[in-house]
């Protein structure tokens, strides 16, 4: 009963966006993800997937977006990504699934995740390298979503470990040590593993992976992963 880890999928079935444009990495990527997905994960896996699951704008256009993902093995709990123009409230996603058959998918968004013997927690995040009053404003709020999941995990199960994931990194190469209120959450609940998203081709140069004021930190987008799911716990 593993835990695997994937963001960024920018699945196309509903409105015919191929990724092959944006570098050869991602051609034919929705067979590759198929295929390595079904020879690694089973039923009795849980996969989590932080933001752009899917090009959809609307919701009617997620449908065969989320049939791919209910086709394939294990628990799908997905969270919102900036593409993810589909996602609504909370309430809207449940009903969407429930309604559809979706029954393998769950939403990470303002709640967590007991997996086995681990807590899944996360938010959306922001980019931390924008510094306009609304960014900062947007920053803040995510870092306080992510409080919220965390506080809800650690009071229910106090004893347990909390997996962080988050679409946009809290952490950048190039300036490791710039603060901002989302790595504050992290290191404040000494969070030891955090998982990241968003960034492709070019920007994967930037990511930070490893260890950082004693989070863990792991860059977890489809591209980067070879549309490989990244098992993160056995």
């Amino acid at each position: 009963m593993a835990i695997f880890a994937i963001s960024d999928l920018h699945l196309p079935f509903g409105i015919n966006k191929p990724m092959n444009v944006f570098g050869k990495a991602w051609e034919d990527y929705t067979d590759k993800l198929y295929e390595n997905w079904n020879n690694h994960v089973t039923d009795d896996d849980t996969v989590i997937l932080p933001g752009d699951f899917s090009w959809a704008t609307y919701l009617e256009q997620s449908v065969a977006d989320f049939q791919f993902l209910q086709s394939l093995p294990g628990t799908k709990i997905i969270a919102k990504g900036n593409h993810d123009y589909f996602f609504t409230t909370m309430s809207k996603m449940e009903k969407f699934l429930f309604e559809q058959g979706f029954s393998s998918v769950k939403i990470l968004h303002n709640n967590f995740f007991l997996v086995e013997d681990t807590l899944i927690c996360g938010s959306r995040g922001w980019d931390i390298t924008a510094h306009g009053e609304e960014d900062e404003k947007l920053t803040h709020r995510e870092a306080v979503r992510l409080e919220l999941s965390i506080e809800a995990a650690k009071k229910e199960y106090p004893e347990l470990p909390v997996l962080a994931f988050l679409h946009y990194p809290p952490i950048y190469k190039q300036n490791p040590e710039a603060n901002n209120p989302i790595r504050d959450v992290l290191e404040r609940y000494e969070i030891k593993h955090c998982y990241y998203g968003h960034l492709h081709a070019k920007g994967i140069e930037n990511a930070f992976v490893g260890e950082y004021n004693g989070v863990n930190y792991q860059l977890i987008s489809a591209d980067y992963l070879e549309f490989m799911p990244l098992k993160i716990k056995e």
